[in-house]
């Protein structure tokens, strides 16, 4: 019923609330529609977006996207379509002749354009839906920017790898591990060939090869490689920059596996200073530059991205569940990680998050003995309970 492009009426009138989510609204009020092979131009097969396979769904919305079945339509609606369908349509559509070269060429400026700002838009995408844990919904977004990669750059450049190193990422994942594999050596062989590849690729690479060795058990050779993402890191911004905690992370996590404590301990202890330092920063210019008209955490240009945001919070809670979670449990670390967390949440503007958290770090600093609530917490909390208030 909606291959042929039409939504109940009892969808289409009644309240969505309590009956639909608004993504699934939205896929459906953007259905496919089915394809008669028999009207294609003679020589033309369309092929599905995410499979290749003969296509018989065509998108209604956009109508330059085909798949084989609604199961593959839906997965890529969720993963990137919905935010691209109309962005594709000036790239697959035979263009406007042009009859002077002064046209043609602005035409095919605007063209490559198109096709990096879709580079950067789908690989975002990719790495939100990473961060958040939604592997599957990876894949369709990764392949996306990989093809316009290839497209726009060719086949052999290390503009492929990034996105090389998320699909590997999400099928580490899925527990895919030699397409997870085929991935990684398709980009550590891209930088190898490549004599000017930057430090913070190297470092990316090496992180995604530990967790692969990390998922077949072989932590040694994990180790070597989370310790090479670590050095590669710090040689872009130095030992103490938040791009090296994620190599601490995850060698902590192999040695909290192999019962290692106290070393695993000692990194936690690290990711975690380097990220309050650095989130005390941010916090103290907020503070310092608070009388401007627009808050500096909108506009200072230090301040997190999306995905650094994602990274972030996905280090600092699984330190802070092993932390709450510990047999022997040390409250002045847990207070650390939990003011950390706080000051996350409030650059985030996450107010209800940061409220949460806020309430929790205060309770814990309560309970420490003779313990003093610290300027800066107090200055936090009270913060926390502006914003609150001023909702």
């Amino acid at each position: 019923m909606y291959l042929q492009g039409k939504i109940p009426a009892s969808l289409a009138t009644q309240e969505l609330a309590g009956e639909v989510d608004e993504l699934l609204y939205r896929y459906l009020s953007h259905p496919m529609a089915a394809i008669n092979p028999l009207s294609n131009p003679k020589g033309v097969k369309l092929e599905c977006e995410l499979c290749n396979s003969p296509a018989h769904l065509q998108c209604s919305a956009c109508k330059v996207t085909y798949y084989c079945d609604s199961d593959h339509q839906q997965a890529d609606w969720v993963s990137i379509h919905e935010k691209i369908c109309q962005l594709l349509i000036p790239l697959r559509i035979a263009q406007p002749f042009s009859s002077s070269a002064e046209e043609r060429s602005h035409s095919l400026e605007q063209l490559l354009l198109r096709k990096k700002h879709l580079i950067d838009l789908t690989l975002k995408e990719a790495q939100k839906h990473l961060y958040g844990g939604r592997h599957a919904d990876v894949i369709p977004a990764a392949m996306h920017s990989l093809s316009f990669t290839i497209d726009v750059f060719g086949l052999a450049t290390v503009e492929l790898v990034p996105a090389y190193l998320i699909l590997a990422e999400a099928n580490i994942g899925l527990g895919h591990l030699p397409q997870a594999e085929e991935y990684l050596s398709q980009a550590y062989w891209t930088v190898l060939k490549t004599t000017d590849c930057s430090n913070a690729i190297r470092s990316k690479l090496h992180r995604n090869l530990g967790l692969l060795y990390s998922a077949k058990g072989e932590f040694e050779e994990s180790l070597r490689h989370f310790s090479n993402d670590v050095y590669f890191a710090s040689e872009t911004a130095g030992t103490n920059h938040m791009s090296v905690t994620g190599g601490y992370f995850h060698m902590a996590n192999i040695f909290f596996r192999q019962n290692k404590m106290d070393i695993a301990d000692s990194l936690y202890t690290e990711v975690t200073d380097i990220w309050h330092a650095h989130l005390s920063k941010l916090l103290n210019v907020h503070v310092n530059e608070s009388s401007r008209s627009m808050s500096s955490l909108e506009k200072d240009q230090e301040n997190l991205d999306e995905n650094q945001e994602a990274e972030a919070l996905q280090i600092l809670s699984a330190i802070c569940d092993i932390r709450e979670q510990a047999p022997k449990k040390d409250p002045a670390k847990i207070m650390h990680i939990l003011h950390t967390l706080t000051m996350l949440h409030f650059i985030a503007m996450d107010w209800p998050k940061a409220e949460e958290f806020g309430k929790k770090l205060l309770l814990t600093t309560q309970q420490l003995p003779e313990e003093k609530i610290s300027d800066d917490i107090a200055i936090l909390l009270r913060l926390i309970e502006l914003k609150c208030t001023a909702k």
